[in-house]
């Protein structure tokens, strides 16, 4: 069977210390070059991602536009693209070796999938690495509670760097609306969902870098950073459900898509602007329930007993002192040892410390 015309569409704002890497992890991919092209859409960068992507042009196709979001960045990308597959990977990331004809064996193979999701990698700037992929091969479409759920569980399987279309998908989508600075990606895997089957590999394919130039990422906890995080996932929220509204979808299906997108809005909106005890009560519950639930009896224990102390405070200052905890060593090394962080049961994960320089 004839492969499909892939466009690898890479979106990029201020990537000059990444972008090479980027389209290096393409051009290096096993896959005929004369079936895909490279397309970098820049988002009115102001450094020097131009010069980079330039260097490899006729190779790469560069759009430029000015600066509006990655909603923006993918309403004037996509409609450019000339393949009947769209693989999308941001500036700052970069694909594993086989991604293209993995995704694309998929596509030729399940002709009602029609949107392809994977494991990944996460680096940190000091080279750590910690891969996470599904225990199984999932493949559903959103049109029931349990699919949603199941949806719900993989959105982190299918971000920007990590998602794959067919062309058709897209255009049932239609424009991305431009208020999702960022989060754009996760607007385009839900409705996605709903128009098709989605299926997601048990590999990691991509290699997720976490810097404090990422726009979605606070890693340095700047209240302006959370600020612009709870808007677009408070917009997010809004915009999906109205959406969903307009498809039919029935409104119990769409709670399970929604809340969780709702609850992290809320979770920075009582950081950033306080509420009542009851507030963050609700909030925490919200938290186990939708992102914890496979956690021990002993992990719920240590987190409601954490709890405590919100029943007397205003938001801001308990999420405050809780900040302070987390950051205070011989707390985090008793965290560490006797109450880890839940792994989902679904998810298998993989840690690499940073290599030693000595």
């Amino acid at each position: 069977m004839t492969m499909p015309l892939v466009t690898t569409l890479i979106d990029t704002y201020n990537h000059e210390l990444f972008i090479e890497d980027a389209i290096r992890s393409v051009l290096h991919q096993d896959f005929p070059a004369s079936e895909m092209e490279i397309l970098v859409v820049d988002d009115g960068s102001s450094d020097r991602t131009r010069s980079i992507v330039e260097k490899f042009v006729p190779r790469v196709r560069l759009l430029r536009k000015t600066n509006g979001g990655q909603a923006s960045a993918f309403n004037a990308a996509i409609p450019e693209a000339k393949g009947q597959v769209i693989a999308f990977l941001d500036g700052d990331d970069w694909w594993a070796p086989g991604k293209l004809t993995a995704v694309t064996n998929v596509l030729e193979r399940e002709p009602a999938v029609g949107l392809v999701g994977h494991g990944l990698t996460l680096v940190d700037l000091d080279g750590r690495q910690r891969t996470e992929t599904p225990r199984e091969q999932y493949r559903f479409r959103i049109e029931s509670q349990e699919n949603a759920k199941k949806f719900r569980l993989s959105r982190g399987f299918l971000g920007t760097s990590r998602m794959t279309y067919r062309r058709e998908v897209l255009r049932r989508i239609g424009q991305v609306p431009e208020v999702l600075k960022f989060e754009a990606d996760e607007y385009l895997f839900t409705l996605g969902g709903i128009a098709s089957e989605i299926l997601i590999l048990p590999e990691a394919l991509t290699y997720y870098r976490l810097h404090d130039k990422n726009l979605y990422q606070i890693t340095k906890g700047t209240v302006e950073g959370t600020r612009r995080k709870q808007e677009i996932l408070a917009a997010l929220a809004k915009v999906l459900r109205e959406h969903l509204k307009e498809q039919g979808l029935a409104e119990e299906i769409a709670n399970v898509i929604v809340e969780c997108v709702e609850v992290e809005a809320d979770l920075l909106r009582l950081t950033l602007d306080s509420g009542f005890p009851w507030e963050t009560i609700a909030v925490e519950r919200k938290v186990m329930r939708i992102f914890h639930s496979d956690a021990s009896f002993w992990q719920r224990l240590f987190s409601y007993a954490r709890l405590i102390p919100a029943f007397a405070m205003p938001a801001a200052a308990y999420y405050g002192w809780r900040g302070r905890l987390s950051s205070f060593a011989p707390y985090k090394k008793f965290r560490e040892r006797f109450f880890p962080f839940p792994v989902p049961g679904h998810v298998e994960r993989r840690e690499k410390p940073a290599a030693r320089l000595d």
